[in-house]
């Protein structure tokens, strides 16, 4: 795969990462969407008036189609293991702005990640 096509998929990867962190700044805001006591309409208008999850959406509907561009690139086979670093991206992002844990197997499972991205993209 060449850095070019690589940088592309890896950007869509990143606009899908920051749709699930802006999900979770959403729902922050807002509660459990079920089993709360609020009916669930009720908490899907509040999610709705919420920026967050505007911005959520926004960065799926570009991702979608940065991604459409990279497959017309590279095979199916090669392009979605890339999916994978939106693991490891989110769990960097969630540490950091978000205070999730990050211990020894989750970081151990991360370098694996990264180690089989590396070979699907170099085959």
């Amino acid at each position: 795969m060449k850095w070019s096509v690589f940088a592309f998929l890896f950007g869509g990867v990143l606009l899908n990462a920051f749709a699930q962190l802006a999900l979770k700044a959403a729902t922050d805001d807002t509660g459990p969407l079920f089993g709360s006591g609020v009916p669930v309409i009720a908490r899907l208008l509040e999610l709705a008036a919420v920026p967050w999850m505007w911005l959520a959406v926004g960065c799926y509907g570009v991702s979608l189609i940065v991604w459409v561009v990279g497959l017309s690139r590279v095979p199916v086979s090669q392009a979605y293991p890339m999916l994978s670093l939106g693991y490891v991206i989110n769990a960097g992002f969630a540490w950091w702005l978000l205070g999730e844990a990050l211990n020894l197997e989750r970081v151990a499972g991360i370098f694996v990640i990264i180690f089989g991205v590396i070979l699907v993209a170099r085959s």
